[in-house]
């Protein structure tokens, strides 16, 4: 049973606060008002909202924004490990800041519509913004839930537009030029994999040998690993392996006899056993150069800030010339490793990256792939994911079945299957085909 308990204000006038009981029978303030007859009422409209299961503290409406984050929604809102480090990162970059100090019944949509201004203004891409956005959404769609707050400030606000663009697909001649430019065996024998099973980057490099049925060539995609900061790990570690994949669902495919003897043989020819990471992280130390080479032909650095000017591939072309071309980093190069190799500088020891074995994505993209792009000449800029759209785009354009082709990729949709169809160059040669059959009609 509510009640209303006077009090003395600040001038010494008579105040009275409602009290409520609320369904784990703690006693609450309904609001302090300056008759007993509105005391009563607001208590009354207190207790009717807890019998229809309606109720909330009021006060939690005027908690801050920073105080709701911080202590109700990032540590109790269900989310992937990923999702979670990656929404972390957005709120304090970029939502905290505008909305922190406010409190949550006064944040209003006249509010969000600025914030979206301010972040265009600050040079945003639309893209950004409409992530920034969604993370916001999904706080407040909490807090209504949760009758924290009775109004959800974003609905009804627009992001700039985010412009679709085009599927640039790699072709197999293309694929081909990049795969004769990678460094080792494995790492070729890991794209040709990708290119061959669509499977994302954290299914290939989580595939172990128990995933492979090689004599009927047959695939069990039924983990991946993910690389998130450890503070936001369960074990404060580097990976974490995720039983099941992205699209919550096992899923098994064929792979061609080609690829599956070639996974064999690598299988015995590196004694892998059943539990085996297929991939694994092998840093290859680079070699250091320890002979200098001929500067004669290489002429002068531009002056430095004396007017003074040096020969390239020297080390005062790198110290006191400032100069940072090939040769003069060469030389410095030399000079380091001429020293190292005398005991004088006590080096620190080559990085490693901090991994169980799983590949590091950063380590593969900078030492690997990006290395082996330049080599190959390609003015496409690939990445590892688009061998996955290549994969089924090569399977559309071959006359596979679609819905086949949505089992294999995982795909929720069959729609997200679609984008794929006629995304090869040569794909348009038959409209083009068809638009020169017809002006040459009007030609004879």
């Amino acid at each position: 049973m509510g009640f209303s308990r006077k009090r003395l204000g600040i001038k010494g006038k008579p105040r009275y606060t409602a009290y409520y009981t609320d369904l784990r029978g703690r006693e609450l303030s309904a609001g302090t008002f300056s008759s007993k007859k509105e005391a009563d009422k607001a208590w009354q409209q207190a207790e009717a909202k807890v019998a229809e299961g309606r109720a909330g503290d009021p006060a939690r409406s005027k908690q801050s924004f920073r105080r709701y984050v911080e202590e109700e929604w990032l540590p109790h809102h269900m989310m992937e490990a990923t999702t979670r480090e990656g929404y972390t990162y957005s709120i304090y970059a970029h939502i905290m800041k505008w909305f922190g100090p406010m409190r949550m019944i006064e944040i209003l949509p006249s509010d969000v519509r600025a914030w979206v201004k301010d972040q265009q203004d600050r040079g945003l891409s639309p893209a950004t913004i409409r992530l920034n956005k969604s993370i916001l959404s999904g706080i407040f769609t909490t807090a209504l839930n949760d009758q924290v707050t009775a109004l959800h400030p974003c609905k009804g606000v627009k992001t700039p537009t985010v412009p679709k663009k085009p599927l640039r697909i790699v072709s197999p001649e293309e694929f081909d030029q990049f795969y004769f430019a990678l460094p080792t065996e494995e790492a070729r024998l890991l794209a040709e994999a990708a290119i061959e099973s669509g499977m994302r980057w954290g299914e290939l490099t989580e595939l172990r040998v128990k995933d492979l049925e090689l004599i009927n060539c047959i695939v069990t995609v039924s983990r991946t690993v993910v690389e998130i900061n450890p503070k936001h790990h369960p074990e404060g570690e580097r990976f974490l392996i995720k039983e099941y994949p992205k699209d919550r669902e096992f899923r098994r495919f064929k792979l061609t006899p080609q690829m599956g003897a070639k996974l064999a043989q690598y299988i015995k020819d590196t004694k892998l056993q059943r539990d085996d990471l297929l991939f694994v992280y092998r840093p290859e130390e680079p070699a250091p150069q320890t002979q200098a080479q001929p500067t004669e032909h290489l002429g002068l650095t531009e002056p430095n800030a004396a007017g003074r000017r040096y020969r390239h591939g020297t080390l005062s072309a790198y110290s006191a010339g400032k100069c940072r071309c090939q040769h003069c980093k060469n030389s410095y190069t030399v000079y380091r490793a001429e020293r190292r190799a005398a005991g004088k500088d006590g080096p620190r020891q080559a990085r490693r990256w901090d991994t169980d074995g799983h590949i590091p994505r950063r380590w593969f993209r900078d030492q690997v792939w990006r290395p082996a792009l330049a080599a190959s000449g390609l003015e496409f800029k690939v990445k590892m994911h688009d061998l996955r759209h290549a994969h089924a785009s090569w399977l559309l354009a071959g006359g596979a079945d679609l819905q086949v082709v949505k089992e294999r990729l995982g795909h929720g949709s069959i729609s997200t299957t679609e984008k794929y169809l006629h995304t090869l160059p040569d794909a348009d040669q038959t409209a083009l085909d068809a638009l020169a059959r017809t002006r040459s009609r009007s030609r004879r």
